[in-house]
């Protein structure tokens, strides 16, 4: 499975007096099983990105390769793309409207031609996956919390057994369990069934923790394609673009002003305690 976006530009009120770049000139390959962090300012491009990826929206020039496909030519069956690339919205009510969170599960395999045995057993299997207690799943999906319409939301599209998860925020609004819940649901199908994800985040923390490259937008342009490390030593940078580095970075960077020997890249608070804890063990001697 590859993703190549060669030259992406995407114009808003093309050929008026108020045209704008969303997209200006993006360009990046995405291969197979990768964790995929994508960060950048409210306005910056992401969420308009993200939906040219499985042909929601379509570039006003330059091209998107699915599996080396065009997938803006002439026939190419844009129906069978959405099936493997899956895309969660920020806002998941706006992917529910069955009657209730079972049905609502079903709708994608079904509408993919599947029996209703397959489909159903996709329904359960996906359900499960994303932790959803099964006394809901007769439940109106519109009567559930936002962390649960949420898991209901990614439900849907797992049960497409996509290639590829995009996940636009997928956190917003939850407390802290809530977001560490599903980001470890979102970590394992990474892990265990070696899903690509596309995880769109304003929290820099999570990027950090999960992913293992970083696309940063700003303008509609990429500004940095990397792994974690590398994108948040430019945090000077970032922050001129209204990010940030994690905490944790600022935190080892006074550390280290006080005249503590801590790296220069630790980006999680995981990392930090590692990193403290051998310094401590070899102050006593114990390293």
């Amino acid at each position: 499975m590859s993703i190549r976006a060669e030259h992406i530009n995407y114009l808003y009120g093309e050929g008026t007096a108020f045209e704008q770049y969303a997209l200006k000139d993006v360009s990046f390959e995405i291969e197979d099983g990768q964790f995929i962090g994508l960060i950048g300012h409210t306005g910056s491009g992401k969420s308009t990105l993200i939906q040219h990826l499985n042909g929601l929206l379509r570039a006003s020039s330059g091209k998107i390769y699915y599996n080396g496909e065009d997938i803006d030519q002439e026939g190419y069956d844009k129906k069978a793309l959405r099936s493997h690339v899956g895309l969660v919205f920020q806002y998941p009510e706006h992917q529910l409207f069955e009657v209730d969170v079972f049905s609502d599960v079903c709708f994608g395999p079904k509408n993919q031609g599947l029996s209703n045995e397959v489909t159903e057993q996709r329904a359960r299997e996906a359900l499960i996956q994303v932790g959803l207690d099964e006394r809901l799943w007769t439940q109106s999906p519109f009567e559930l919390s936002g962390g649960q319409k949420r898991r209901v939301a990614i439900a849907g599209v797992l049960a497409m057994q996509p290639e590829v998860l995009i996940l636009d925020e997928p956190t917003a609004g939850l407390d802290p369990r809530g977001r560490d819940e599903i980001l470890d649901e979102i970590s394992a199908l990474h892990e265990e069934k070696g899903m690509t994800i596309i995880l769109v985040s304003h929290s820099m923390e999570d990027i950090a923790r999960y992913a293992d490259r970083i696309l940063v937008m700003s303008h509609g342009e990429k500004l940095f394609d990397a792994p974690p490390k590398e994108v948040f030593r430019h945090y000077q940078e970032l922050e001129r673009i209204g990010l940030a580095a994690p905490q944790i970075t600022y935190v080892v960077r006074s550390l280290k002003e006080k005249g503590i020997a801590l790296e220069d890249d630790i980006t999680t608070v995981e990392e930090a305690k590692t990193a403290i804890l051998r310094l401590l063990r070899k102050a006593d001697g114990r390293a």
